[in-house]
């Protein structure tokens, strides 16, 4: 498993019934987890000194209840020199997903020794974790989301990382349709990174489902390549998609090019117990 253990500023405590401690900064919060159901002692006093809880509702979705949160705060990631606006909302999160700095940390190193210039795009692009890795490390990055929502609080994390003046391209669209826009440009990047979800809904109403979708959408983003790339990821919360369908779709769509390709889970440890908490899988294809 690829663990996400260089933060100071973010750690997951403790986990036991469905629900994971965690701590953002200097504030606590109880989420819900579908990995976590083992049943195991809640020592820690965070469970009870807690600075919000998601509590999910058994007709689906949930609700937030806050004893002394802000409406935003910040964490910084320092290996990167990265900095993240927080804030709860819908459906638990809080507009990030700290397990992706395992990846962060791959890619970032990967753009900073080609030393070369480097074309970044990022889709489903959320608020900007990988965008502000890849453009902290140098690249040029197209950053592709269709909630505008996203795309301004990524933006407000670029200015709170220092990269407001960064060469970053930020889009409000259907990926999907922008990457078949981009083909016909003639447009080629570098590096690839894909964080699509597992369900969800263009800007105008058009359906995402990611097991129908994905495949075609990397047969069809392979076409951006340059002649020679650094680095393809893609990034799966669904459960269904262990890390070798990722590789496997990989292995059949990037064979024409000299490289390497990798899939594991990646998670985060945690700090009262041995656990690495699973979150997820990703696959990475990467050049010789």
């Amino acid at each position: 498993m690829w663990t996400a253990d260089n933060w100071n500023d973010y750690e997951v405590i403790d986990t036991s019934k469905g629900e994971k401690l965690e701590r953002w900064n200097s504030y606590l919060l109880v989420r819900p987890d579908p990995q976590v159901i083992w049943d195991t002692p809640r020592i820690h006093g965070g469970w009870k000194q807690k600075n919000g809880h998601y509590h999910r509702s058994s007709r689906g979705g949930g609700e937030w209840e806050f004893f002394d949160l802000p409406e935003q705060w910040s964490i910084r990631y320092e290996p990167l020199g990265l900095t993240f606006n927080l804030k709860p909302f819908s459906f638990k999160h809080t507009g990030l997903f700290p397990e992706q700095a395992v990846n962060w940390d791959w890619f970032s190193g990967k753009i900073k020794k080609a030393r070369r210039p480097v074309k970044v795009l990022n889709l489903f692009a959320y608020t900007g974790g990988a965008t502000l890795a890849a453009a902290s490390a140098g690249a040029q990055v197209t950053h592709v989301d269709a909630s505008k929502g996203m795309v301004t609080w990524a933006r407000e994390n670029a200015r709170s990382s220092g990269l407001s003046e960064a060469p970053i391209r930020w889009i409000v669209d259907d990926c999907v349709k922008f990457v078949e826009r981009e083909i016909r440009r003639g447009n080629t990047y570098d590096g690839i990174i894909m964080d699509p979800p597992s369900y969800g809904r263009g800007p105008k109403g058009e359906i995402w489902k990611i097991e129908d979708a994905i495949y075609p959408l990397v047969k069809l983003c392979t076409k951006l390549l340059s002649d020679d790339p650094l680095f393809f990821l893609i990034n799966s919360y669904t459960t269904g998609l262990a890390p070798s369908v990722l590789s496997y779709m990989m292995e059949i769509q990037l064979s024409r090019f000299q490289g390497a390709i990798t899939a594991d889970e990646v998670g985060l440890p945690v700090t009262e117990s041995s656990l690495v908490l699973p979150c997820g899988a990703s696959g990475r294809w990467e050049s010789l």
